[in-house]
C-alpha cells in the first residue's frame, strides 16, 4: 500500500486475518488528512470472527491502528512487531493537540450518554484554546435502527461545518454506522471510531494509570470499573482469542469468512459476465 504523503510503502501486520497499519503515533498524526480510522483490539477481533458484516466494513477502512497493548505483545509473539499502540482514547486528544492551531479541523462528537458529549466538547475546546469541537450529540439507545434520528444526526453534522466526525458508541455499532452514512457527509474528511474516548474526555470515566496501560492490564482496570457491563467481554468472550493466536503462530488459523468472501467474489464475477454477455 502506497501513501501520498511521502511515507512510502506502509507496512501492515496481519492478526487473525485483519491487517493493522504499523507506524508510530506521530507518523500517523502527520499522515492523517482524510479517511476512515478504526482501532482494533481483542474485543474487535473476536467480534470480527463472528460477524461477516462487521468484517466486511472493517476491511473497507482506510486505516486500522492498534488499540491494544495485548495486540502489541501478540504481534511480537507472532514475529511481526507493531511499533506502537495508538488507542482511540489517546488518539482523540492527541489529534486535537496536533491540530489545535489548524482552523480546517472542526470536530463533531457523536456518542456517550445524554449530556456527556456536550461536556466533552466544552473540555476539549478549553484545552485547545479554540472551538475545535463544533458540535456534539448523544444519541438514544438503538438510534442506529431509527432512520429518522439518523437523518437528524446527519443534518446536524452537515450544518455544523465539521470536517472530522468522532463516533464513540461501541463496536461494531460505530464502525457500521460510519460505513452506512459516510457518503451522506460530504464535508467530513476524517472519520474516527473511538469507543469510550468521549466519556474519557468528558471526565465521565477515568483512564487507567499509564503504567497499567503499558503493562497490558487496561482491560483489568476497565473490568474493575464496570464489572456488570464488561465481565462477559473480558472473562468469557475474549478467551478464544489466545487459542486463535496460537493457531496463527502454528500456521493453522483460517478466517471463518474466506468461503463467504469467495462466494461474494464469484457472484460479482458472474454479474460482470452476464453484463458483458448481454
Amino acid at each position: 500500500m502506497e501513501l501520498g504523503n511521502g511515507f512510502g510503502a506502509l507496512r501492515e501486520i496481519k492478526i487473525l486475518g485483519i491487517s493493522i497499519h504499523n507506524f508510530s503515533k506521530q507518523e500517523f498524526l502527520e499522515l492523517l488528512d482524510s479517511g476512515v480510522v478504526f482501532t482494533p483490539n481483542v474485543d474487535h477481533l473476536i467480534k470480527l470472527e463472528r460477524d461477516f458484516d462487521f468484517y466486511r466494513v472493517y476491511q473497507e477502512a482506510d486505516y486500522r491502528v492498534c488499540d491494544s497493548k495485548i495486540l502489541y505483545y501478540v504481534s511480537r509473539f507472532l514475529g511481526v512487531p507493531i511499533r506502537e499502540k495508538i488507542s482511540g482514547s489517546e488518539l482523540l486528544p492527541d489529534f486535537c493537540q496536533h491540530h489545535k492551531d489548524n482552523e480546517d479541523i472542526r470536530i463533531f462528537l457523536l456518542g456517550a450518554r445524554e449530556g456527556v458529549a456536550y461536556r466533552a466538547q466544552q473540555r476539549m475546546n478549553a484545552k485547545a484554546g479554540r472551538d475545535i469541537v463544533v458540535g456534539a450529540y448523544s444519541p438514544s439507545f438503538g438510534f442506529e435502527r431509527d432512520e429518522t434520528e439518523c437523518a437528524e444526526i446527519i443534518d446536524m453534522i452537515n450544518r455544523s461545518g465539521a470536517t472530522v466526525l468522532a463516533v464513540g458508541v461501541g463496536a461494531p455499532k460505530q464502525e457500521k454506522w460510519i460505513a452506512k452514512y459516510k457518503h451522506q457527509l460530504p464535508n467530513v474528511r476524517i472519520f474516527l471510531a473511538i469507543g469510550a474516548a468521549i466519556d474519557f474526555e468528558a471526565g465521565y470515566k477515568q483512564r487507567s494509570p499509564r503504567w497499567i496501560s503499558e503493562a497490558g492490564l487496561e482491560w483489568l482496570h476497565r473490568l474493575l470499573s464496570e464489572p456488570r457491563r464488561l465481565w462477559r467481554r473480558y472473562l468469557i468472550e475474549g478467551l478464544p482469542f489466545f487459542w486463535l493466536v496460537l493457531k496463527q503462530k502454528l500456521n493453522l488459523y483460517r478466517s471463518p469468512h474466506l468461503s463467504a468472501l469467495s462466494h461474494q467474489a464469484y457472484k460479482s464475477q458472474e454479474k460482470i459476465a452476464q453484463k458483458v454477455g448481454g
